[in-house]
């Protein structure tokens, strides 16, 4: 393959144009990145679980299919051969599913939940499994089981979290696919801030086990065009039916990615209404991207925010509730070993009524209701991913403070509850050399709409920087 471009940061859809032409092999490849890993583990920490023997064996597999002219592909999609990774919560057959918290026992799981189940599938090579905060509920990369996991940007800062892992190890060349989730920005933050391209999909498109309200896996990957690609193999329906909340199989052209803006209806959000304080450095990309769509010749409309303090509010008191309710199943022994920031925000849990519980999923209900009533006239919204720029990497909140740890999720958590498509790219950096993020919504089940704007937003936006490969000389 003739390219100055190294091996671990090639694309997907690269990689496997070059495994059809013979030019390149998943063995050298997987070595390439398993060589990366080794470089950049010791300074970014993103791995939970690293296996280069398994991947090797992985690799080795697909070489023999892609030589026989027999790779695993479907419909068009194919990644046979592709490096990969999954996060730490997304179970993998004989490993353990610790929530980033040390007071899960490691019991290995029986079989592969169904994102994991499809990319094995498909014939992905499996590095290993990346780091998640304490129970998932921190967005940043601090944990009580995992090393610390550091944004390769700027090392001081967060990755941003909960696929905190699988952010980092995107950004430093840890292959091109990642599995992250979300359930209030956990998908799109990190990979906003380590510089990827996110897709938090409508709930139900993804097959996941345990489902929950809001919770769903995605995409995290270095293009649009690679995030498509990887869409094409976990939205495959899962034969065991786990997932309850599911959509009913669509034949979705996932690699159809064009998109005309002419007459698009976009409204531009600014505010959100409610938590953190908005740092003036996320806003001025934004408009910019904004500016790019309306010379494209998309409609740009500004959208008044729906949230309220009180909503969030109530979100973050349901979760707390549900906090608490988990501190409070652990042993003496496991809760000694939860992070005593994660046991101060938990603690709160406990101060309220069955009233006051059942009011906080009320809230959770009139989010849902809002954020549908508000983002109806329009095709698409586009908003900061976050109200705040980056923040240090030992902190497990952006205001790093327990009983505000859920004022960062003001934009990004509204679309959870809605159950819309969104997705995030990098569009700027902020004073500290870490990217930005923007948001692109879509009405629910246009998970088609959000990457075509987001691919559209791609090619106008331009190049960003080179990716942070090299660490410590």
């Amino acid at each position: 393959m003739t390219t100055t471009t190294a091996l671990h940061e090639l694309t997907a859809t690269e990689l496997v144009a070059a495994y059809r032409a013979k030019e390149l092999s998943p063995v050298e490849v997987t070595e390439a990145v398993i060589a990366q890993v080794g470089h950049c583990e010791p300074h970014i920490h993103a791995f939970y679980i690293f296996d280069p023997e398994g991947a090797r064996d992985m690799a080795r597999a697909s070489e023999a299919r892609w030589m026989a002219g027999t790779p695993l592909e479907k419909d068009g999609i194919c990644i046979d051969g592709v490096p990969s990774t999954i996060k730490e919560n997304i179970a993998t057959v004989g490993q353990p599913s610790p929530i980033g918290t040390a007071a899960t026992p490691l019991v290995p799981a029986a079989k592969d939940a169904p994102p994991a189940a499809r990319m094995r599938e498909a014939g992905a090579v499996i590095l290993g499994k990346t780091t998640m905060p304490e129970y998932g509920a921190m967005s940043s990369g601090l944990s009580s089981l995992h090393a610390l996991t550091r944004n390769p940007w700027n090392l001081a800062m967060n990755p941003g979290g909960s696929s905190a892992g699988a952010g980092a190890g995107g950004a430093a060349g840890y292959g091109p696919l990642h599995i992250g989730t979300d359930i209030g920005g956990s998908v799109r933050f990190p990979a906003a801030w380590c510089g990827l391209a996110g897709l938090k999909p409508s709930l139900g498109r993804i097959n996941i086990d345990p489902p929950y309200m809001g919770r769903c896996a995605g995409p995290m990957t270095r293009t649009v065009e690679d995030a498509a690609l990887m869409m094409g193999v976990l939205s495959r329906p899962d034969p065991e039916e786990r997932d309850y909340r599911n959509l009913p199989p669509e034949t979705i052209r996932w690699m159809d990615l064009d998109m005309d803006l002419t007459g698009v209806k976009i409204g531009l959000q600014l505010h959100p209404g409610c938590g953190m304080e908005v740092n003036p450095e996320v806003i001025a990309p934004v408009e910019a991207a904004a500016k790019l769509f309306e010379a494209a010749g998309a409609v740009i409309e500004p959208l008044d925010p729906w949230m309220t303090p009180e909503l969030l509010q109530g979100l973050d008191r349901f979760w707390l509730i549900r906090a608490a309710k988990d501190i409070a199943a652990l042993s003496d022994a496991q809760r000694a070993k939860v992070l005593p920031l994660f046991l101060e925000y938990a603690s709160h849990g406990t101060e309220f009524s069955g009233f006051e519980a059942f009011d906080a999923y009320s809230a959770t209900v009139e989010i849902r209701r809002r954020t549908i009533a508000a983002t109806q006239p329009f095709d698409f919204v586009l908003a900061p991913l976050s109200p705040h720029i980056s923040f240090p990497a030992e902190w497990g909140y952006p205001t790093n403070d327990p009983a505000r740890a859920m004022d960062h999720i003001s934009y990004s958590v509204p679309f959870n509850m809605s159950e819309q498509p969104v997705a995030s790219l990098p569009c700027g950096y902020d004073s500290n050399g870490v990217p930005l993020g923007l948001q692109i919504a879509a009405h629910r089940f246009d998970d088609m709409g959000a990457l075509r704007m987001a691919k559209a937003y791609e090619a106008m936006r331009g190049a960003m920087r080179p990716f942070p490969m090299k660490f410590g000389g």
